[in-house]
């Protein structure tokens, strides 16, 4: 019979000694009594990692981000569309945890044919009179090593799910006017049919018009809200 590996808590007194192992002689069986310190730490939650921006709520300064997405077309090219209407809110605890939300207006999406615009907004895309908004919040806001890793929700259509994206978080740095500014650079890939983001068309020689593959980003700067 192979050994087996049993965790065991006693005692503080004999915790505090340092870890132990015997044999029980009735069992092939190894114990290993845990001192109180690695108790403690197979309990311990991680702390956030601080983002290193001031305490406080840093609001969008929109002249200055952008949000957009790119498509395979066709299998051959990249589409790109950006939406010119959003909004995003930086929040930063007092124990360095960050939080990151904001919405796109779905009707301010620029793309340069005004019948592929008004087939965008349609029901076979983003029905835009039946869903004005697309917004994303994060339940996770941290770095890992240079880059800055989000995950959270997105919702298209009423449809939410999870969503994963990296970048970089740059600043603060003071510009003109003494005003401090921090910038954040995100992407994420999401799969457009589980948002019901659905219409396709067959090609003569198989595949299809648009990929479901579909990469999100977004480049926000933003200023401490004024109080």
């Amino acid at each position: 019979m192979p050994l087996v590996a049993t965790r065991l808590s006693i005692s503080s007194a004999l915790a505090d000694r340092g870890p132990v192992c015997y044999r029980n002689p009735y069992k092939r069986t190894i114990v290993r009594i845990l001192t109180r310190q690695e108790e403690a730490m197979s309990t311990l939650t991680p702390a956030p990692v601080s983002l290193e921006v001031p305490t406080g709520s840093w609001r969008l300064d929109p002249v200055h981000s952008s949000a957009g997405f790119a498509v395979k077309h066709m299998g051959v090219s990249t589409f790109r569309g950006r939406f010119e209407d959003l909004d995003a809110t930086l929040e930063v605890a007092d124990d360095g945890g960050a939080s990151l939300s904001g919405a796109v207006r779905v009707d301010s999406l620029q793309v340069k044919d005004e019948n592929l615009q008004a087939h965008l907004g349609s029901p076979e895309f983003f029905d835009v009179e039946r869903h004005p908004e697309i917004a994303f919040r994060s339940s996770s806001l941290r770095r890992e090593g240079d880059e800055l890793v989000l995950d959270g929700e997105l919702t298209i259509k009423d449809k939410t799910r999870p969503v994963h994206a990296r970048g970089e978080i740059t600043g603060p740095s003071v510009i003109l006017g003494d005003q401090a500014r921090v910038g954040i650079s995100l992407e994420a890939v999401i799969d457009r049919t589980e948002y019901g983001l659905d219409w396709n068309a067959p090609l003569p020689k198989g595949g299809f018009a648009v990929g479901d593959e579909v990469k999100l980003s977004i480049e926000l700067e933003l200023a401490p809200e004024e109080g």
